[in-house]
This record gives C-alpha cells, structure tokens and sequence, in this order.
C-alpha cells in the first residue's frame, strides 16, 4: 500500500519534522509567488512523501544520516531564476528516509512515486524500464530514490526522480549509466559526457515536461576554473569563459580543493548523442566562512545575469530566523544552468537545517575572496 494517503495523513504536531519542513514550505512559495492554496497543496503533499518521518520529533537526531543535505534533513529546497520571471521553486524529498536499508528506502521511493503519478495522471515508463538497474535486491548507498518537484502554479508539479548509479556499487556506476542510458535510446550518450570521478545521480523527467530529460550528474575532484571552463558538451552555449566567470564568482577561488564541483548533462534526443544542457553545480557553503559572504556573492551573481535577487534574499528568512552571518549552509549550492531553446538559469539550492546549523568556517574573509 502506498503512503501517499491525502484523505488521511494527519497534520504534523509542532516540533516534528513535518511541521518544520510544512511551514518552511508554504513559506517559500509565498516568496515565489504562488497561491494561498497552491501553497497547502504543495506543503501538504511534502508531508505525505515524508511518510512516518514527518511526525518524528526534531528533539531527536536523525533516524538516518541522509546524503540529501548536511544536517541529514531528507528535504531540500531551490529557486532557479530566469531573467524577467519570477523563480521556480523546487523542493526534493527523500521519501524513504528512516528506512532500514537501502532495498526498503528505494521501494517506499517508488511506492511514492507511483501514487503521485496516479493522482497526477502521468506514465512511470520511462523509470520502470531502468527499475531492475537501480534497485538491487542487495542495494548500496549513498541513496536509493529522492523525488524533486517542481512546484507550479495550480498545483500540479513537475516532477525529476534521482536515482544512485552506484547502487551496485561505485566501480559499477559508470556501467549502470551506460546501460540506464542504452535502455532509454541514448545510445551515443555516454560517450560524449567528460571525463569524471565518479556519477553520484541520474535524473529522469516525469510527468508534464514539454521534452523530458535524462540527465547524468558528474563529480569532478580538485576542479579547477580552467577545468570547469571545458565541461560543456553542448552544441551551444555556455562557453568557457562564463563558465569559468561563473566558477570565480561563486566560489571565490581557482579551485575546488574541498567538497568537488559537479556537471550535468542533460540528453533529450537519441539521433546525435549530443547533450542539449548543461549545468555546473559549485557547493559554495564549503568556499565561504559563512552565509552572509554566500549570499553576497549569489546577489551578486544574479545581478550579473540580469536576475532579480529579491526573492533569493527573502527565502532565508522564510527558512530561518538565524542571521546569516551565524552558520554556512544555508544556500549549499550555486548552479548556471543552460538548456537548448531556453535562456540561461541560475540556481541556488537552500538547506532547511531542521536538525541542525553548521558554524561559520574559521576562515578569514580576505582568504575567501580572489
């Protein structure tokens, strides 16, 4: 049966994690523009995908160390921004968080799943043709199944599934990409994606995508600018230097020697095996003492593109009463997205913290800064 009941999950209890992650929500998609009543729907169906989890008590730690965020929250926000239009909000969710093993997590994932697309009336086929790729009966981790929506106006999302290449095990990621790859009519695929260190995700469309994507995620050790400059596959944009622009403007240095950068590539047509996107992803709360420089810096960053930071700066305090200058990360990553027919996106992705602040890097603000 599936735990996706919205006749009869109850309202969280104050203090629990679905009460947290609920108010945060409805929050969020006040500063993003969406109705009164898209807002309870949305918040809503966060605390049916959470499942059991939602009524735990935030008194108590983390029933998993969840590789979703930082503090093991197994929800995670994000604002991607186009020039001239009010930013999409996004909200992933781990759904089988507190399961007892990766199997059981990645089966409660696709018990989730399958209910949303039943209640949004939209085909898994695409998922159920990778299924026996990504959930072993002996599965590893990191993560089993994370569900992210797109939250639009009218209350019915768009929806991405993550899935673990490495659910075999990290040698074996490469292999299972390929083959999830080959199985989906991206023959060519593979072979046009850079040189990596591993592939931590592999993301589906599902639901009302006017052309659904497979992406295939990058990890990319001690990245430098230079480096990051030369990722792209696409046939078109971004070129190296905003790619490299971008690098420096976020993270504030030459090079990622601590937590790895990552790519994206997006494939929506199997003649070619060209990508049609791409992103850089920057974890940018590893590059900063604390959340007032990242936030500076992704002001910044969206001025430069032609972005309104307004609703990036009002989404902190939607999140948190803390003052940014007391931890870091609090906006965990920085993307710049682009994708075949439409203008470039900038993407900051925002923790919800609900077990836990990091402190403030002990880092001098003169060694943050180029």
């Amino acid at each position: 049966m599936s735990r996706l009941l919205p006749d009869t999950t109850p309202e969280p209890e104050a203090g629990t994690l679905g009460a947290h992650t609920r108010a945060q929500l409805t929050r969020l998609c006040d500063v993003a523009g969406l109705s009164p009543t898209d807002a309870e729907t949305y918040a809503h169906t966060l605390v049916e995908a959470l499942g059991p989890a939602a009524g735990r008590s935030l008194a108590l730690p983390p029933p998993t160390r969840t590789f979703l965020s930082d503090d093991h929250t197994p929800v995670e926000y994000s604002l991607s921004f186009s020039p001239g239009r009010a930013p999409a909000l996004r909200v992933l969710v781990e759904p089988g968080f507190g399961a007892g093993s990766w199997a059981e997590n990645g089966r409660i994932g696709l018990e989730a799943v399958r209910a949303m697309a039943r209640r949004w009336d939209f085909s898994t086929e695409r998922l159920d043709e990778i299924e026996d790729l990504f959930f072993p009966a002996r599965a590893k981790g990191p993560l089993a199944l994370w569900i992210a929506l797109e939250l639009l106006p009218g209350g019915v999302p768009r929806m991405k599934v993550y899935l673990n290449p490495a659910v075999k095990g990290a040698k074996r990621s490469a292999k299972t990409v390929r083959k999830a790859l080959r199985r989906l009519g991206h023959r060519r695929a593979f072979k046009a994606l850079p040189k990596a260190d591993g592939h931590p995700f592999l993301a589906l469309d599902l639901g009302r995508w006017e052309t659904p994507r497979v992406k295939v995620y990058a990890r990319h050790l001690g990245l430098s600018a230079a480096e990051a400059g030369g990722l792209s596959r696409t046939g078109s944009g971004p070129g190296p230097a905003e790619l490299q622009e971008f690098f420096r403007a976020t993270a504030a240095t030459d090079d990622l020697d601590r937590r790895p950068g990552l790519s994206c590539h997006a494939f929506t047509e199997t003649e070619t095996g060209r990508p049609s996107g791409f992103t850089l992803h920057i974890p940018v709360r590893d590059y900063a003492r604390d959340d007032r420089e990242v936030l500076e810096r992704s002001v910044d960053v969206l001025r430069s593109h032609g972005m309104d930071p307004d609703p990036l700066v009002r989404s902190l305090s939607a999140l948190t009463s803390r003052r940014p200058k007391d931890g870091v990360g609090l906006i965990a990553y920085l993307a710049l997205a682009h994708q075949q027919g439409h203008p470039p996106r900038v993407t900051a992705y925002l923790s919800s913290e609900a077990y836990a602040v990091r402190p403030p890097a002990k880092l001098p603000r003169a060694a943050a800064a180029v």
